[in-house]
């Protein structure tokens, strides 16, 4: 079985269920109906008691957290579910009806996405429910903006934009608007809505392959959220050329299908994982979408960026525009308790989303400073404005303490700043032969003390302590500086090139295979290199 189609589920016949029961186990505000795929309020009969509108959707598996994350308080009443990717049957869907129509007063809104099972099997329940007495009103969803034929067999496909109909819905609800008034804003707020997804592969659905195949280095304009062909194949791009390339796509003039978005326009943003992308991808996606729309003129009021509707395990992103106005604001701000919705965090008492500048502290010219220089030594050295203090050694090694803790990160930064600042200290209070070879000693100790590692456990200690050693022996049996550190020097590289064979006990190394640490440790490799550089600067 290829690494694409693994998946952790007991059995390809009872996935959809137990993933549901997890649910419900973990979010006990939920409760499935016996017998069906179908999720409802815990609280159901008191909302139905109210006489409050009722609000339903649902949908093939494989999509989550849509439908059943977003039944609660402020969104939806009940979810159905179907098989992976498959649309649920209409008993199924009327048993959901049921369990949150039956003797409420307000009705039902039955919100579906625009694909022919959904729409046939939805259609199919709703009629129904009608004549059993029931009062309902169906909402069809089709945002999507990818597809440019003006073919309406199928029509637009339903996509993410659906969960913030879901959002839309059930504030109105909460608030007692009547059925027809909530059907009425919902079916227009879909007009004033686009979608556009991207991929980077493909998914798999449990015990079958791949739903379709991508290059490696390929990505998908427009495909559908169970797979279906997009607009466009083209070869990796930016981030930043990913979200231009779909919001170009979204708004062309020439694209039936568009979304029309211009300067002065206000509009909420959702950000969209599609399964497998990771929080550092939608964040930098959320960013380069907020930049790409400000730079057009249009106020970004309020951005979603999360896993609303996915599809399985695929890579990529999708992200949606609707346009705001006052009541689907205050909509998609009202409070609700579903489990899946991923609220905005807005500072206290404001309403309105705009960027932060960035907070300026005493600490910030330092850095600022630094990381204009970071890059290099050598960019140090030849700065006319901030030269390295070369004529004061103890300066010096406490400028390269702080050039290593900005910009190299990590530990490895960390363990080169506590080095070159203890270095600094005892530069401090002498200056010879014998002072440079303690001041290595006691940076070599301070990397033991705050490391944790010691000679012998494949690390840059394997590199540094010998060359300290050395350093000190050659000095105190009379050798010239220059010899003395030529020999450590020598020493240093015969210990870093001594790893290779080493079984790593400390470091980022000891986390791998020991079959796969077959070449010397690269942080003891880097010592070797920045002190034979020392040594040729020496030797001239």
């Amino acid at each position: 079985m290829s690494t694409a189609c693994k998946k952790l589920v007991n059995t390809v016949e009872r996935c959809v269920d137990e993933n549901l029961e997890g649910l419900v186990a973990v979010n006990p505000g939920l409760r499935l109906v016996e017998g069906h795929r179908v999720v409802v309020r815990t609280d159901i009969n008191d909302a139905i008691a109210s006489g409050k509108v009722s609000l339903i959707c649902g949908g093939g598996s494989g999509h989550e957290p849509a439908h059943a994350g977003f039944v609660g308080k402020g969104m939806l009443s009940g979810s159905v579910a179907g098989a992976v990717f498959t649309s649920p049957p209409p008993q199924s869907i009327l048993a959901c009806l049921r369990a949150v129509a039956k003797k409420n007063s307000g009705g039902t809104v039955v919100i579906i996405k625009n694909y022919t099972g959904d729409r046939i099997n939805f259609g199919l329940a709703v009629e129904r429910a009608k004549h059993e007495g029931y009062k309902c009103d169906m909402v069809v969803v089709g945002e999507d903006c990818a597809l440019k034929s003006s073919d309406k067999t199928a029509g637009r496909r339903g996509l993410c934009g659906t969960i913030l109909i879901e959002k839309i819905c059930g504030a109105l609800a909460e608030e007692g608007r009547s059925l027809e008034d909530i059907a009425r804003i919902a079916k227009d707020a879909v007009t004033k809505m686009g979608t556009i997804g991207l991929s980077l592969s493909p998914c798999t659905i449990p015990g079958a392959g791949a739903t379709f195949t991508l290059g490696a280095d390929e990505i998908e304009l427009g495909l559908g959220i169970h797979g279906e062909a997009g607009v466009k194949r083209t070869k990796l791009v930016t981030a930043n050329e990913a979200v231009r390339m779909m919001i170009d796509h979204m708004t062309d003039p020439n694209n039936n299908s568009r979304l029309e978005v211009k300067a002065g326009d206000k509009v909420a943003c959702m950000i969209n994982n599609l399964g497998g992308t990771s929080v550092l991808e939608l964040n930098i996606i959320a960013r380069e979408a907020i930049l790409l729309l400000e730079s057009r003129g249009v106020a970004v009021e309020r951005v979603y960026c999360g896993s609303f509707t996915t599809s399985l395990e695929m890579a990529g992103i999708s992200i949606t525009l609707l346009h705001l106005d006052d009541t689907l604001r205050n909509c998609l701000d009202a409070e609700t308790s579903a489990p899946g919705w991923v609220r905005p965090y807005l500072p206290c008492g404001e309403r309105t989303r705009t960027t932060p500048q960035k907070l300026v502290t005493e600490d910030s010219h330092t850095i600022t400073t630094q990381q204009a220089v970071k890059d290099t030594v050598s960019a140090e050295l030849n700065s006319k404005d901030n030269p390295l203090p070369v004529g004061n050694p103890a300066e010096l090694a406490k400028r390269l303490g702080n050039i290593a803790e900005v910009s190299m990160g990590g530990s490895s930064g960390g363990l080169y700043s506590l080095f070159f600042t203890t270095v600094a200290g005892e530069l401090q209070k002498e200056m010879s032969p014998l002072a440079w070879s303690s001041a290595l000693a006691a940076g070599v100790t301070t990397i033991r003390k705050y490391g944790g590692a010691d000679p012998g456990d494949r690390t840059m200690l394997d590199a540094l302590y010998p060359a300290s050693e050395e350093l000190s022996s050659c000095l105190k049996a009379n050798n010239s500086p220059l010899e003395a550190f030529k020999s450590a020097v020598q020493k240093c590289t015969e210990g870093a090139k001594s790893t290779a064979t080493m079984k790593a006990r400390a470091g980022r190394s000891s986390y791998v295979s020991q079959d796969r640490l077959t070449n010397p440790d690269p942080g003891a490799m880097a010592v070797t290199i920045w002190l034979s550089a020392v040594l040729d600067i020496l030797s001239k």
